[in-house]
């Protein structure tokens, strides 16, 4: 499907639209199929004993969604999570940013529907696993 969206773009709409994140994510790579994700794991991601925290690792599964969505349909800042099942599968490294791999299974009228691999970068064994439902405004998904 074609991209609406360059990672510049995508970018840049965080920044603008919701700056309060924008500097914990960064865009690490896109192609046809994947959109990878880091998260810059910083002191406010880490639970105690220093690993990081499921809640860090969740808003890195929904923003990686989020933004593989929009890469598709464009801007559009209404689309919201409708579902979300996350699997923590293994400990996360210390120390060490989060790398999220989003793929969009299903993209459609008023759904999407996606999985999201979270790894420990450098590692090839995943520390979590999400699925990952959005409603999408009608005028803005696929026809």
């Amino acid at each position: 499907m074609e991209r609406k969206m360059d990672i510049a773009a995508l970018e840049a709409f965080i920044a603008k639209d919701f700056p309060q994140v924008g500097d914990d994510f960064a865009i690490h790579t896109s192609s046809d199929d994947v959109l990878t994700i880091r998260l810059k794991v910083t002191e406010k991601h880490l639970r105690p004993g220093g690993t990081v925290s499921g809640p860090a690792m969740f808003a890195l599964a929904d923003v990686a969604i989020y933004l593989a969505i929009l890469e598709r349909i464009g801007p559009v800042a209404l689309a919201v999570t409708t579902n979300c099942s996350i699997d923590f599968m293994r400990k996360p490294a210390a120390n060490t940013d989060l790398l999220a791999e989003a793929r969009i299974l299903k993209l459609g009228r008023v759904l999407a529907v996606g999985d999201v691999l979270i790894f420990s970068e450098g590692s090839t064994k995943p520390v979590a696993r999400a699925s990952l439902t959005y409603s999408i405004p009608p005028e803005h998904g696929v026809k």
